[in-house]
């Protein structure tokens, strides 16, 4: 069989494993991700699997590069990835993306044993919003509550229900004064 009957048949195969499964995402037909570990579990990680037009009978690029492994440093990545090269090379020539992820769950907390989440506000806060270094005086402005006169909170509650929240429809236009003031087209 050729390389790329290989790839069909295995891509045929991970998707019907994985069909359903929030943790695996086909980025592109010869590009994996899964994702080792539960949202919100600080030791999860993602991992990134790319075939190479050879594969399998040459090594599949494996990454960790994507956002989501952010807090993870990148001394536990490498070790992560040295233990996935390790198995990719007992599995050389055969269908091993499933192999890999298989492993990488059944490993997870060896590979995740010496982690400590990276908390670095200053990198985090530039990265989401570059121009807004400093996030102390938004914060400030957050707190200060708008004051309101006591005629125009009368004015808000006549508005709104018990829940504070306006009714169905408050801010539809009536339809026919609007036609009437702009003259429909049929007039014409």
């Amino acid at each position: 069989m050729s390389a790329n009957e290989d790839q069909e048949m295995e891509l045929e195969a991970l998707r019907s494993i994985y069909e359903g499964d929030e943790s695996f995402r086909e980025l592109s037909p010869v590009s994996f991700q899964y994702r080792i570990g539960e949202n919100g579990d600080p030791k999860a990680f993602l991992i990134e699997i790319s075939w190479t037009e050879t594969y399998p009978q040459t090594p599949p690029i494996i990454s960790m590069n994507a956002f989501f492994n952010n807090t993870i440093s990148s001394a536990v990545k490498q070790s992560i990835l040295a233990k996935l090269q390790e198995a990719v090379e007992v599995n050389l020539g055969t269908a091993m993306t499933y192999t890999l992820f298989e492993y990488a769950k059944d490993n997870k907390e060896q590979f995740m044993e010496n982690h400590r989440p990276i908390h670095s506000a200053t990198s985090i806060s530039n990265i989401i919003s570059p121009e807004t270094p400093n996030t102390a005086p938004s914060s400030k402005k957050k707190d200060k509550k708008e004051q309101l006169s006591k005629a125009q909170k009368r004015k808000l509650a006549d508005k709104t229900d018990h829940k504070g929240e306006l009714p169905r429809g408050w801010n539809w236009v009536d339809v026919v004064k609007h036609l009437s003031k702009t003259g429909s087209k049929d007039d014409e």
